[in-house]
C-alpha cells in the first residue's frame, strides 16, 4: 500500500512538472504557428521545395534533398517553380513585412517602395542567385536550360537626362531570358506578354517598342539557334499571343489601326508560310453586328487544321449627346427574364467581356461560329480535334433555378465543328455532361434515377452503364430535400475503354457500352467499411504541365487511399486492374493521410500523416510505404505549449438514433474535475478525428487547441436531420449528448457555451430559444428570421435565397405558401423573448452569403427585449472575416465572452460600456 502511495505521489509530482514546464497557447502564439502552403517534387525525385508560412509574418522557403538536407532557405520565398530536368528551382521574394510596415507608417511614397526579387537557385551547387526589382517570371515545364522573367529599371531622377519612355502595365517591362547553363542573359525592353511553347526552346513576346532599339511589334526567339523573327512590327494593340505545342505556329489578335474604337484580326503565322491575317470584322462567316473579341482565348488544334478564337456582338455606343447626369440611374427587372436581374448585376463585369467560341477551319478558310448566346456552358472533345464540341444550356429552365436545387436542368447538344450544326441528343435532364478524354463519349450522371449514363458520339446512342440495384452511386446518407449527389468518379482507362465509377466505398470498372457487367475492382471496401479513391499520379502531372490526360494505364497498379468509416484510420493501398483483389495496405493506422505527390520520373513521394497531436509535416518514401522519412519540421514550438487529446464520443438522440462526435480534453486531463464545455458544430465532424487542425486564430469558428490549453473541453456532435425541422434536429442530436457529458461528472454545469457560424450559428441561435442550459452563446452570420430571408439575396452570387429553405441546406422542404408553418417554428426570431442566455452576435455589412439583415434583426429583437447581447460588424469583411488582424481581433473578443461567463473572468470594457462611434478605431476595449 505504501508503495502504491509512493508510486501514486511520484505521478501526480511529475504531472505536476509538466503542466509547469508547457504553457497555455495565446493568440500571438498561433500568429506565429506555420502552414506547409506550397510544395513540390523535382521531376528526378532528388529534391523537394516546400513553403512554411506563419498566420502573420514571413514565410520561408525551403530547398532541401529527399534525404531532409537543407540546400537554401529564403525568407519571403514562394510561388517555387522547379526545371524540367530538376537543375533549378526559381521564386518569388517578396520584401519583409516588417520593412513594409516601416516604410508605410513613414509615409513613403509607392513607386518608392521595394519590389520583389527573383530567386534562382542551382540545385548541384547550392549556389543562389537573386535578381532586384521582379514582375514576373516563367520557367518552360516540359524541357531545360532556360527561363525567362521581368524587371522594373529604376529611373533616376535626374533632369538632366533625356526623357525616358516609363515601364509600366501598358508599356511593358524589360524582359529578360537567362540561359540556366552559362547564366547568359538577352533583354529585350518594354515587353507586355511573353510565353513558351510547351515542347520546344522557343519564345514570342509582344513589345511596345524602343527608340532604335526595337521596334514595337510581335517576336518569335528561337532560343537553341538564337534566332530571332520580327513576325509583325507597328504600333498597335497585340493580344492573346499563343504558340501551338511545337512552337512551330503562332496565332495572335492584332490592332494596328490607331482608332480609339478597337477592330481586331485574327493572325497566324508558322515558320514555313510566314505570316497570314486569317480574319477581320468583315470576314464571311462573321455575323453583321458581330467583331472579333480581344477576350477570347486562342487554341491551334495540334493534329488538325483550325484556329480557336472568340467572337462577341459589338458593343452599343454610348450617347454622347447627354450628360451623365441626364441618364437616369435604375435598374429594371423582370418578371419572366431567364436570369435574375441581382444575379445579372453580378455578373455584368464578365458579361461585358464575354465572348463566344468561333472556328478559322486553315485547310478551307471558312469561319464557323460554335457558341451561343444561349450556351451555359461548352467543354472541348480531345483537346478540339474531334469534329464536335459538347455544349449544354440551362436557359429554357433558368427562371425556375430561383428555387430549385442542383444540379440545374440542362439541355445537351454536339456541335459540328465543320459546319456549325448542333444537335440536341438529351433534353431537360438535371445533369451536366463531360467529354471521355479520347473523344469517343460523352458521360453524366442523372441525378433523378442515380445512374450513371454515357452516349456515344459516332454511334449516336445512349447507355446506362449503372443502376442503384447493382451500384449505389448516389449518396447514401443524403439528408437534405434534393436529390441526391453522386460519389464521383476514379476516372477513364485509356482508350476510353472503362470509366471507373465510385460508390459509398467501392470502385467499379464498368464498360461505357454495357458489353460487360461491371466489376468492383476493390471487393471488400463496403464489408470493410472503407471507403477506397484513386490516387492519379499521372493526371495530377498532366494538370500540372497543363496537359490533357488521356486516361489510367491499365499496366501500371493502381494507387489508392483509403477512410474506414468505423475506425476513422486512413491507409495507402496497392492493386491492378487487371487483377481483381482487395487493395494490398501499404500504410494505415490511426491517422489522416493526404494523397502523396509524386515525382515524374522517379518512385519518389511526398506525402503527410497527421492526428490531433502531429501536425502534419512532409514525408518521403521510395519503396511504396516499407520506410518513410520525415523531411520537415515547421513547428518545432508545438512541444512548449499544452496540448488536449481528441477522441469519439458516443450517445443516443431524443428520437433513438445512435450519435456520434469529437470530444476535445484539455492536457493533464482529470475526470475528477469541473471543466467548462464550449459546444461547436455545424453539421457531421465525427469523421475528422485524426484531423490535426493546425492553430489559427479562425475567421469563424474556436479554435480547438486553443481552448483545450486554456483548460475548455470542446464537443462537436454529428447531426441528423429530418425535413421541415433543422431546429428540431439539431435540438434533438445535440442537448442528448451535452446532457450524458454532465452526467459523466467531469462538466461544470453551469459553464456551458455553444458557439457556431453560418448554418452552426443559425442552430445555435435556435437552441436559445429552446433551453437556458447555456450560460454563453456566439451566434456567428445566423439566419434567424426565414421568412425574409427566403426572398432575399446572396450578393455572392446575386441568386434568390429560397432555392435554399426549399431544397438544400435549410432543409424546410416546401415554400413559405405551401408550409408557413415550418418557417415560423424554425426562426429564432420568433420565439426570440424565451431566450434568457447573454448573446455575441458576428455578422458583417458586406455578407455575400447571408443577408446582413438577419444579424440586425436578432440584435434589434433581443434589444428589444431586454436580453444580453452584442454584434460585432467587421467593415471589412465578408461572410466572415478575411484579414488577419480582424480574425486575431475576433478570437480576442470570442475568449473574452466565453472566459467572463464560463471562468468568472472580468467583463472587458467593450462588453461592460461598448464602443462609442467617436472612439472607432481609437479604443479597442480589451
Amino acid at each position: 500500500m505504501k508503495q502504491f502511495l509512493l508510486l501514486s505521489t511520484l505521478f501526480l509530482l511529475v504531472s505536476a512538472s509538466y503542466a509547469q514546464e508547457k504553457n497555455p497557447l495565446t493568440y500571438d502564439d498561433i500568429l506565429k504557428w506555420n502552414r506547409i502552403t506550397e510544395k513540390s517534387i523535382s521531376n528526378d525525385g532528388n529534391f523537394i521545395v516546400y513553403k512554411a508560412e506563419p498566420w502573420k509574418g514571413d514565410a520561408v522557403l525551403k530547398i532541401i534533398d529527399k534525404h531532409g538536407a537543407e540546400l537554401s532557405s529564403v525568407a519571403g520565398g514562394n510561388d517555387a517553380a522547379i526545371s524540367h530536368h530538376s537543375t533549378h528551382v526559381a521564386f518569388k521574394i517578396e520584401p519583409e513585412k516588417d520593412l513594409v510596415r516601416d516604410l508605410k507608417l513613414k509615409k513613403t511614397k509607392k513607386d518608392e517602395m521595394p519590389l520583389n526579387k527573383l530567386g534562382i537557385c542551382n540545385l548541384k551547387t547550392k549556389a543562389l542567385d537573386t535578381v532586384p526589382n521582379l514582375k514576373s517570371f516563367k520557367l518552360p515545364k516540359q524541357w531545360n536550360g532556360f527561363m525567362a522573367y521581368q524587371t522594373q529599371t529604376k529611373i533616376l531622377n535626374d533632369t538632366t537626362l533625356q526623357e525616358v519612355k516609363e515601364e509600366s502595365k501598358e508599356n511593358g517591362f524589360m524582359l529578360n531570358v537567362r540561359n540556366l547553363t552559362s547564366g547568359e542573359v538577352m533583354q529585350f525592353p518594354y515587353v507586355t506578354d511573353y510565353i513558351f511553347a510547351k515542347h520546344k526552346e522557343v519564345i514570342a513576346f509582344v513589345s511596345t517598342g524602343a527608340d532604335n532599339e526595337l521596334e514595337p511589334g510581335i517576336y518569335y526567339y528561337n532560343l537553341l539557334d538564337a534566332d530571332q523573327t520580327a513576325v509583325l512590327t507597328g504600333k498597335g494593340k497585340y493580344k492573346q499571343l499563343t504558340l501551338n505545342k511545337t512552337g512551330s505556329s503562332l496565332a495572335f489578335l492584332a490592332d494596328t489601326s490607331q482608332s480609339k474604337k478597337s477592330a481586331y484580326q485574327l493572325y497566324l503565322w508558322n515558320q514555313n508560310e510566314g505570316l497570314n491575317e486569317l480574319a477581320s470584322t468583315n470576314t464571311k462567316g462573321i455575323e453583321e453586328g458581330w467583331q472579333i473579341s480581344e477576350h477570347g482565348q486562342l487554341k491551334i488544334a495540334d493534329k488538325t487544321k483550325r484556329v480557336y478564337f472568340g467572337l462577341a456582338p459589338v458593343k452599343p455606343e454610348k450617347d454622347t449627346t447627354k450628360l451623365d447626369e441626364e441618364i437616369p440611374e435604375l435598374d429594371v427587372w423582370h418578371w419572366n427574364e431567364p436570369i435574375l436581374h441581382t444575379e445579372q448585376l453580378t455578373t455584368k463585369k464578365d458579361d461585358l467581356t464575354k465572348s463566344y467560341l468561333a472556328v478559322y477551319h486553315l485547310d478551307n478558310n471558312k469561319i464557323v461560329q460554335l457558341e451561343q448566346k444561349s450556351d451555359s456552358d461548352i467543354e472541348w472533345i480531345n483537346e478540339g480535334n474531334s469534329d464536335y464540341l459538347l455544349a449544354y444550356s440551362n436557359l429554357p429552365y433558368a427562371v425556375q433555378r430561383m428555387w430549385e436545387g442542383y444540379p440545374e436542368h440542362n439541355d445537351f447538344y454536339l456541335v459540328n465543328i465543320n459546319t456549325g450544326e448542333r444537335k440536341m441528343f438529351k433534353q431537360d435532364i438535371r445533369a451536366y455532361p463531360s467529354a471521355s478524354p479520347n473523344g469517343k463519349y460523352i458521360y453524366w450522371y442523372n441525378a433523378m434515377d442515380t445512374t450513371w449514363n454515357t452516349y456515344h458520339i459516332n454511334k449516336g446512342i445512349e447507355y446506362k452503364i449503372s443502376t442503384a440495384d447493382v451500384i449505389q452511386c448516389a449518396d447514401e446518407i443524403n439528408d437534405i430535400p434534393n436529390p441526391a449527389s453522386s460519389y464521383g468518379t476514379g476516372g477513364w482507362l485509356v482508350n476510353d475503354e472503362a470509366l471507373l465509377l465510385y460508390d459509398r466505398f467501392d470502385i467499379w470498372k464498368v464498360d461505357p457500352e454495357n458489353k460487360t457487367a461491371p466489376v468492383n475492382m476493390t471487393v471488400d471496401g463496403r464489408e470493410s467499411k472503407t471507403s477506397y479513391r484513386l490516387i492519379d499520379y499521372d493526371k495530377a502531372y498532366h494538370g500540372l504541365i497543363e496537359e490533357d490526360y488521356k486516361g489510367i494505364d491499365v499496366s501500371k497498379p493502381l494507387y489508392l487511399i483509403g477512410h474506414n468509416e468505423v475506425s476513422r484510420e486512413d491507409g495507402f493501398y496497392k492493386t491492378t486492374i487487371k487483377n481483381r483483389k482487395s487493395p494490398k495496405v501499404l500504410l494505415s493506422g490511426q491517422y489522416r493521410l493526404t494523397a502523396p505527390t509524386r515525382a515524374k520520373d522517379a518512385n519518389v513521394l511526398v506525402y503527410t500523416k497527421e492526428d490531433f497531436q502531429e501536425f502534419p509535416n512532409l514525408s518521403v518514401t521510395e519503396n511504396d510505404f516499407k520506410k518513410s522519412k520525415a523531411v520537415s519540421d515547421v513547428n518545432p514550438q508545438q512541444k512548449d505549449f499544452l496540448w488536449g487529446t481528441k477522441e469519439l464520443y458516443t450517445w443516443t438522440s431524443l428520437d433513438g438514433q445512435q450519435l456520434e462526435g469529437l470530444l476535445v480534453k484539455p492536457a493533464n486531463f482529470d475526470p475528477n474535475k469541473k471543466y467548462p464545455l464550449i459546444v461547436n458544430f455545424y453539421e457531421k465532424s465525427s469523421q475528422r478525428l485524426y484531423h490535426h487542425q493546425i492553430p489559427e486564430a479562425h475567421r469563424s469558428t474556436i479554435d480547438y487547441h486553443y481552448y483545450a490549453s486554456h483548460d475548455y473541453v470542446i464537443f462537436n456532435p454529428d447531426v441528423y436531420y429530418k425535413e421541415g425541422y433543422p431546429g428540431e434536429s439539431a435540438f434533438n442530436c445535440v442537448m442528448p449528448g451535452i446532457s450524458q457529458l454532465i452526467a459523466e461528472g467531469f462538466i461544470d454545469e453551469k459553464a456551458i457555451a455553444a458557439q457556431g457560424h453560418s448554418w452552426g450559428g443559425y442552430q445555435v441561435a435556435y437552441l436559445a430559444t429552446r433551453t437556458n442550459l447555456f450560460a454563453a452563446i456566439e451566434s456567428g452570420a445566423p439566419v434567424v428570421n426565414m421568412f425574409s430571408a427566403y426572398g432575399g439575396i446572396r450578393l455572392w452570387t446575386g441568386r434568390n435565397r429560397s432555392f435554399q429553405y426549399e431544397h438544400t441546406q435549410s432543409r424546410i422542404g416546401k415554400s413559405i405558401w405551401e408550409s408557413p408553418l415550418r418557417y415560423l417554428e424554425n426562426s429564432p426570431l420568433f420565439t426570440a423573448d424565451k431566450i434568457t442566455t447573454p448573446m455575441l452576435i458576428m455578422h458583417n455589412e458586406d455578407d455575400g452569403a447571408v443577408p446582413f439583415s438577419q444579424g440586425v434583426e436578432f440584435f434589434i429583437a433581443l434589444r428589444r427585449l431586454k436580453k444580453e447581447a452584442w454584434l460585432l460588424n467587421y467593415n471589412d469583411a465578408d461572410h466572415w472575416p478575411t484579414l488577419v488582424r480582424d480574425k486575431y481581433d475576433f478570437q480576442i473578443r470570442l475568449a473574452q465572452f466565453f472566459d467572463h461567463y464560463l471562468k468568472g473572468e472580468p467583463m472587458p470594457k467593450w462588453m461592460k460600456e461598448g464602443i462609442p462611434a467617436v472612439d472607432k478605431g481609437l479604443d479597442l476595449g480589451y
